[in-house]
C-alpha cells in the first residue's frame, strides 16, 4: 500500500473491551499480512442518536481510557470523534485524528478546539453541503493551526430516510486537501428510516469502495463488527469483520 492510501476501520461506538480486543486483533492481522497500517476507530459517545433510548457509549473519561488501551496494547493509530469542544483536548492526548461528524462540520468552535490539540482532523462531509463547500470548514480549523486536515465523503440527503452518493464530491475536496476518505458504511444508511433507529443495507459498502476508488479517493472508512446485527449503533450498515480483509486487498491492488 502506498503512504497515500488511508484505511479506518473499528466498530461504530465502543461496546466492551472485548469487541475492541476482537476487532484491533484483526487489524494487526491484517497490517502485518499486507503491509497497511489502519487506523482503529470507535467512538466513545454517540450523541447523534436518533432516539433518546439508543445506546450511547462508555462516555469521555472510560471510553478514551479504553481507547488508550488498544493503542497501547496493539501499537495501532486511534480516531474517535467529538460533539462538543470540551472533548476535544482530553480526546487529543489520546487519539492521532479527531473526527467530526458530518452534522457538526460546520460547527466553528467545535472546528478550532480539534485543530489546537495538534491531531489531525478529518472533518467529514455534510449530508446537505456540496465537496465544494468543504471549502470553509477547512480553512476554519487550518487557520486555527491544524497540522494536517482530511475530508469525507458520506453521502447526501435524497429525499426521506435515504442518502445518495454523489462521487463528483471527492475530486471536488481532492482539490482543497490531498486527503479524501469515503466512508463506506455511512453512506450506505437510511437515516432514521428503521422505527427509531438508523436502517441501511451493508450489501453496498464494497460497490462504494470500489467507486470511491475509481474517483480518486485517497483513503477508505468501514465500521466493522464480528456480529454486525447485534452491534448496538449502526447495526445494518457495518461490514462483518471477517469480510474486511479481502476488501482492503481489493482496494490495495
Amino acid at each position: 500500500m502506498t503512504n497515500k492510501t488511508t484505511i479506518i476501520a473499528g466498530p461504530c461506538v465502543i461496546e466492551s473491551a472485548e469487541l475492541l480486543d476482537t476487532v484491533a486483533c484483526k487489524l494487526v492481522e491484517i497490517n502485518k499480512k499486507h503491509g497497511t497500517d489502519i487506523i482503529f476507530k470507535a467512538s466513545f459517545d454517540k450523541a447523534n442518536r436518533t432516539s433518546i433510548r439508543s445506546y450511547r457509549g462508555p462516555g469521555l473519561e472510560r471510553g478514551l481510557q479504553m481507547l488508550a488501551d488498544i493503542k497501547s496494547k496493539y501499537g495501532l493509530r486511534i480516531l474517535t470523534d467529538i460533539h462538543e469542544s470540551y472533548q476535544a483536548e482530553a480526546a487529543g492526548k489520546v487519539c492521532d485524528v479527531l473526527q467530526i461528524p458530518a452534522f457538526l462540520c460546520r460547527q466553528t468552535d467545535l472546528l478550532v478546539a480539534a485543530a489546537k490539540t495538534g491531531s489531525i482532523v478529518n472533518i467529514k462531509k455534510a449530508q446537505f453541503l456540496s465537496g465544494k463547500d468543504m471549502k470553509y470548514p477547512v480553512e476554519k480549523a487550518s487557520e486555527a493551526g491544524a497540522k494536517e486536515v482530511w475530508l469525507t465523503e458520506r453521502g447526501n440527503m435524497m429525499g426521506y430516510n435515504n442518502l445518495v452518493v454523489d462521487f463528483r464530491n471527492i475530486p471536488d475536496m481532492l482539490e482543497i486537501v490531498p486527503t479524501v476518505i469515503m466512508d463506506c458504511t455511512h453512506s450506505v444508511q437510511r437515516p432514521g428510516g428503521s422505527d427509531g433507529k438508523t436502517g441501511g443495507d451493508r450489501r453496498f459498502v464494497p460497490q462504494m469502495a470500489l467507486a470511491a476508488k475509481a474517483f480518486g479517493a485517497t483513503g477508505f472508512f468501514f465500521e466493522v463488527h464480528p456480529t454486525p446485527d447485534e452491534g448496538l449503533s449502526d447495526a445494518a450498515n457495518m461490514l462483518e469483520l471477517d469480510k474486511l480483509e479481502a476488501l482492503v486487498q481489493q482496494l490495495i491492488d
